[in-house]
C-alpha cells in the first residue's frame, strides 16, 4: 500500500468530502439536514479565524480519511485552543496509520500558528478509535455535559 498524504480540503473535493462526512455521522447514527451540508462546506472555505477547516488523508489518488477541526478562545491561555471535531477513516483503510496521520497533520496546522492544546470527544464505546487515541494522545478524564 502506498503512503498516506493529508493535505487541505480543496472545493473539487466534494462529494468525496461528503461521502466520507455521511458515513462519519451514519456511524454516530447522526443526520444533518442539507442546509447543514452546504453551509459546513461554504464555511470549510471562509476565511475566519474561527471557521472550521478540513483535511484529507489520501491512498493511491482516492480519499479514504477526513478531519474537521476549528481553533477557539480560552480563558486559560492567550493562544487559541485547536478542536478536532470529527475524525473519520474508511473502514477498509483503519489501522493502517490514516488516522494518526489525520491527527498529526492537525497538531502541525496548529503548531503553524502557536496552538499547542489539541484536543477532542469520543465515545466511550468507540473501542476502536479509542486505542488510536490511548497511543496518541493523553486521556483527560473529563467528562462531557451538554444541554439539549
Amino acid at each position: 500500500m502506498s503512503a498516506t498524504i493529508v493535505r487541505p480540503l480543496e472545493q473539487a473535493d466534494h462529494s468525496e468530502w461528503r461521502r466520507l462526512w455521511t458515513a462519519y455521522l451514519t456511524f454516530y447514527k447522526a443526520t444533518v439536514s442539507e442546509e447543514v451540508y452546504e453551509t459546513t462546506w461554504r464555511r470549510l472555505f471562509s476565511d475566519g479565524e474561527f471557521e472550521p477547516k478540513g483535511l484529507l488523508a489520501i491512498i493511491d489518488e482516492r480519499p479514504i480519511g477526513l478531519v474537521h477541526y476549528l481553533y477557539h478562545r480560552s480563558c486559560w491561555s492567550v493562544v487559541n485552543n485547536c478542536y478536532l471535531q470529527d475524525l473519520f477513516a474508511d473502514p477498509d483503510a483503519r489501522g493502517k496509520g490514516v488516522g494518526a496521520a489525520l491527527i498529526k497533520a492537525v497538531q502541525d496546522e496548529a503548531a503553524k500558528i502557536g496552538v499547542t492544546n489539541v484536543y477532542w470527544m469520543t465515545h466511550e464505546t468507540n473501542a476502536t478509535a479509542r486505542r488510536l487515541y490511548d497511543r496518541v494522545a493523553r486521556l483527560t478524564g473529563f467528562i462531557e455535559y451538554d444541554l439539549q
